[in-house]
């Protein structure tokens, strides 16, 4: 895998400014007007939420790593910012992403098992015939532009985690929130260190709520009612004199210090925070409803 993130292909070609992704999503939903009136979706956020849970259940069963899952949830992310979802059969694509990720991250799985493993899941959905994952693969590759090495935040944080002197909690309550970063547009926003930089404060700041369990749903509940530091952004942070414990001031002065895009981090942090409360909301019932009849009415699931 290439190792400098700021010449590889993700910086020069999947990375966007958030009016330029505005754009792009708006003139993918124009583009069949009629089509996108006749089958509505939810937020994407919810979408991909849905998704998420879909992969997770094939990854489990295929015993996949985090960062293959990872890697197949930015590759069904940069697909749909090229392709409208109501001309794909979303569960193929899921499967799809997550065979060529194994492959892409050196640890390939078998097309007949992963077709099989998915044939269980949603027999509804995938066909039988395994040469339809290899078509899927040319045309998610092609609409990828056979740009298929990733960078992942991960690497940011496991380098961080000395010079900030991060415990374990810290560690493992960031990892988790890089997890669900994914949910968003953020990868196709800002680098992978702006990202697990975002995730780190979080993390910290997360010490502070009560109860110490980190589910989607405290993360919401104590992140969008937490005191104005997190929100106001982070050059407000930086000369902030009464900080919720001593350890953030640390981490905000190593910031000041550093040459970070503090707006970026500050605006990653709203992201992530957003999704944990749309995720309040969240509805798999509704999300498996529209997708099925778009897929059913349109015969992509043959």
């Amino acid at each position: 895998m290439a190792a400098n993130y700021w010449a590889s292909t993700q910086r020069l070609h999947w990375q966007f400014s958030r009016t330029e992704l505005q754009e792009i999503l708006l003139n993918l939903e124009n583009k069949d007007q009629p089509l996108t009136q006749q089958y509505p979706l939810p937020d994407r956020r919810m979408l991909s939420i849905f998704y998420n849970q879909q992969l997770g259940k094939l990854a489990k069963r295929m015993s996949v790593r985090q960062q293959a899952l990872a890697t197949a949830q930015l590759y069904i992310r940069r697909f749909y910012v090229q392709v409208d979802v109501r001309n794909t059969n979303p569960y193929l694509l899921l499967v799809t992403a997550l065979y060529l990720a194994c492959k892409m991250e050196e640890s390939p799985q078998h097309i007949r098992v992963v077709v099989d493993h998915a044939k269980n899941l949603w027999p509804d959905f995938i066909p039988s015939d395994i040469s339809r994952l290899g078509e899927c693969e040319f045309y998610l590759i092609s609409e990828m532009n056979s740009q298929l090495i990733v960078h992942h935040p991960y690497r940011t944080l496991h380098e961080l985690q000395g010079r900030l002197e991060l415990v374990q909690d810290d560690v493992l309550v960031a990892w988790s929130i890089i997890n669900d970063h994914y949910l968003t547009d953020l990868p196709l926003l800002f680098a992978p260190h702006i990202i697990a930089i975002a995730a780190i404060f979080l993390a910290l700041t997360l010490k502070q709520a009560p109860g110490g369990q980190h589910t989607a749903a405290n993360m919401a509940a104590y992140l969008t009612n937490s005191n104005q530091t997190i929100r106001d952004g982070l050059s407000t942070l930086v000369s902030h004199d009464n900080l919720p414990e001593k350890r953030i001031g640390s981490f905000v002065k190593w910031l000041a210090e550093g040459e970070v895009d503090l707006q970026a981090v500050a605006d990653s942090m709203q992201e992530i925070i957003s999704l944990y409360d749309i995720w309040e909301r969240y509805s798999e019932k509704m999300c498996k409803d529209q997708i099925s009849q778009f897929v059913k009415a349109r015969g992509l699931d043959k």
